[in-house]
């Protein structure tokens, strides 16, 4: 075997060597990923009533940052231990409507 083929051998190995390390961090990233909303569903689920978690679900829909916003409200208050009931489907409209006051959809109508 020349030189030239062991270098280029050497190069093989580091660059597969390189391959493999970032596809492993690449899945450990995914895994927490996975985890982190598996986590929020949890959450979610204990503190929303199933007409809470239907209205945000439909919301996702239409308005994931909105949604995203709500959820992380509650996320936060039960992390925080203010929040020690089931969350009512009324409840969720409010803040939904709350949350969306400030934002206005800007209407273009042209003649």
């Amino acid at each position: 075997m020349s030189e030239e083929d062991r270098e280029l051998e050497e190069i093989r190995r580091r660059k597969l060597a390189q391959l493999l390390a970032q596809q492993s961090m690449e899945e450990q990233e995914v895994q927490k990923e996975r985890e982190v909303q598996e986590e929020r569903l949890r959450i979610l689920r204990q503190y929303l009533t199933s007409e809470a978690r239907e209205r945000l679900n439909r919301v996702k829909l239409v308005k994931p940052d909105l949604a995203e916003a709500v959820e992380n409200q509650i996320i936060y208050l039960a992390q925080t231990g203010r929040l020690n009931r089931m969350i009512t489907d009324d409840e969720i409209r409010t803040l939904l409507a709350r949350l969306s006051e400030g934002k206005r959809d800007i209407k273009i109508e042209r003649r």
